[in-house]
């Protein structure tokens, strides 16, 4: 039987070959780590997670949530190995990020019509079905190989991983546990500054010494906005990180109850047992010694063991908008499908997401049915839709949200209300498009 090739084991390729294979038919998983390595992973692991532990918002009335309760129902193996290997983060999915990598690795490897192979691909196969989801940190070979393939420059935009601390060496008589306005288990650490101790920090923060970014990789790149480097807030202003990730809302340092903290810089649970914790909203590309020196000015990390440094690197993607169509299949080549970083979304889940439909839709091409397109209403088709049908020319990455669904036929004045009606529409819609799949499409998706 005709196999079906997937280029490139993160979240969105490992996510379609499981989808490939549960559809009964074989899947060539090619991963070129760890004969190449990238910029930025750190093991040989499928699906590594690099620059955070969390899936996002766990409540299903938020974008994210919305997302992961789609692939729940639609049987994404991503999620249902993050829901089982899920470590506290208060309102947020966070996983074990070693244990969860590990464990979708061995069941790949083990899966009789997976066969993982290991090795770089410099160019897309001439024959066949194929599914590119080579990230962000596509090979130089194989990123000119796709140059030719779409007939276009790709465009570029910064990205970077925050530091992850030892537990141990924070001060906890300094730092707390809280979650802001108390809601679900008190799941972050905190560490607070004054008014003299943040600015001390802004200061050295804007005074601090970057990594040099090489010329080939600045030149037609951009920062994404949702995902900053913490100096580049900084850059900003004085109070631009006190209204990011140092907001103070919502949190009550236990020492002085009756002072607001004028900062608080907030560290996330990494692994089940405590003893990791990532930096909150820390993207940075610092020097190390100077992340070293700047980051240990903040109260309760005089001492911090960094057992990661912060990263940062050139995330390239292609312009969808003139080559994907909604099924993710390449226009002048339907038999070529992305998803991914690659094609724009962004997030983890919105990878895993590219990748459901990426491998289903192969899937069905080799077995002779049309492929799918997901309703609008849902966040994974409101997803596609906007990466297929943006603007080319300002076209950037997308996270899960709501603002690209299409509106209810009545306006809800409320939020809160309005994402908990885009939901429940969201979900019903989903139920009844997987009513009229046929008898694969119902297996596929069960």
């Amino acid at each position: 039987m005709a196999q079906i090739q997937v280029i490139g084991g993160g979240l969105a390729g490992t996510e379609a070959a499981w989808q490939v294979a549960q559809a009964g038919i074989p899947v060539v998983l090619h991963e070129m780590r760890p004969v190449e390595m990238s910029p930025a992973h750190h093991s040989e692991e499928l699906a590594e997670l690099v620059c955070s532990n969390s899936f996002g918002a766990k409540n299903s009335d938020r974008a994210a949530g919305l997302l992961h309760a789609e692939l729940r129902s639609l049987g994404s193996i991503i999620i249902a190995t993050a829901d089982k290997h899920e470590v506290p983060a208060g309102g947020a999915l966070a996983v074990d990020r070693g244990v969860f990598s590990r464990e979708l690795t061995e069941t790949l490897a083990h899966h009789p019509l997976i066969d993982l192979r290991r090795g770089e691909i410099t160019e897309i196969p001439k024959e066949g079905i194929v599914i590119l989801t080579t990230g962000p940190l596509t090979s130089a070979a194989l990123a000119d190989d796709l140059q030719r393939f779409t007939g276009m420059d790709y465009m570029s935009f910064f990205d970077a991983a925050s530091p992850i601390i030892v537990g141990e060496s924070i001060n906890q008589e300094v730092a707390f546990l809280a979650s802001r306005y108390d809601k679900g288990e008190a799941a972050y650490l905190n560490c607070p500054l004054n008014q003299e101790e943040y600015l001390r920090f802004w200061q050295a923060l804007c005074e601090a010494e970057q990594a040099e970014v090489k010329e080939f990789e600045r030149e037609n790149a951009k920062f994404f906005e949702g995902c900053l480097p913490i100096e580049e807030l900084a850059q900003r202003g004085e109070d631009t990180m006190r209204y990011g990730p140092l907001k103070p809302v919502g949190l009550h340092d236990p020492r002085y109850p009756d002072e607001k903290p004028y900062g608080v810089v907030q560290l996330r649970q990494e692994d089940k047992a405590g003893q990791l914790w990532n930096m909150v909203g820390f993207q940075t590309n610092l020097r190390w010694g100077e992340q070293k020196r700047v980051f240990r000015l903040i109260p309760g990390l005089e001492n911090a063991d960094f057992v990661r440094m912060g990263v940062m690197h050139r995330n390239t993607f292609i312009n969808s908008p003139q080559l994907l169509k909604n099924t993710l299949q390449f226009e002048h080549r339907e038999t070529v499908l992305a998803a991914g970083q690659l094609v724009g979304t962004e997030g983890y889940t919105a990878a895993a997401a590219g990748g459901w439909l990426a491998g289903t839709n192969a899937a069905r091409l080799l077995s002779g049915e049309p492929p799918l397109t997901m309703p609008e209403t849902t966040m994974m088709g409101a997803l596609f839709n906007f990466i297929t049908s943006a603007s080319p020319k300002h076209f950037q990455p997308m996270p899960p949200n709501f603002g690209i669904i299409p509106p209810l036929e009545k306006r809800v004045r409320s939020k809160r209300e309005r994402y908990g009606f885009y939901r429940d529409r969201a979900l019903a819609d989903l139920e009844d498009w997987k009513r009229n799949f046929s008898r694969f499409q119902l297996i596929n998706a069960s």
